[in-house]
């Protein structure tokens, strides 16, 4: 008489614990990279339609009310020229982004770029994709 075991060892392996982990890293980094700002400001930024690869060293902000950030600690215009050489140094190709609320005057806008040439910085105007 052949005895047989009832219990057998399965040689099979199941992923389905591998995947559920998977997927709520997935999602947890969704989640979080959505929660991630550049800038802290609240800024309607105009509309465009072309990107650029570059990456800025530092962004100057204008809100609605006229005032004026590097990053995200508020500078006064007269001070701005001073901070931004301070902040980015001697550095080669110097990229610095402009964030500014659609609501303000032009003028504004022309300030700071008028710094960036006076200075060599190359500006990449922030816009929001259309």
């Amino acid at each position: 008489m052949a005895i047989t075991s009832r219990n057998k060892i399965s040689v099979q392996f199941s992923m389905s614990g591998m995947s559920d982990i998977v997927f709520l890293l997935l999602i947890f980094f969704m989640i979080t990279s959505t929660l991630i700002h550049p800038t802290a400001l609240k800024l309607l930024l105009p509309k465009g339609s072309s990107q650029t690869s570059a990456k800025p060293l530092t962004t100057v902000s204008i809100t609605r009310d006229l005032q004026y950030y590097i990053e995200d600690q508020p500078v006064a215009f007269e001070n701005l020229e001073a901070a931004l050489r301070d902040k980015i140094g001697d550095a080669k190709e110097t990229y610095v982004s402009l964030h500014t609320d659609k609501t303000v005057p032009v003028e504004h806008v022309v300030k700071v770029m008028n710094i960036a040439k006076n200075n060599q910085y190359k500006l990449i105007l922030a816009t929001n994709p259309k």
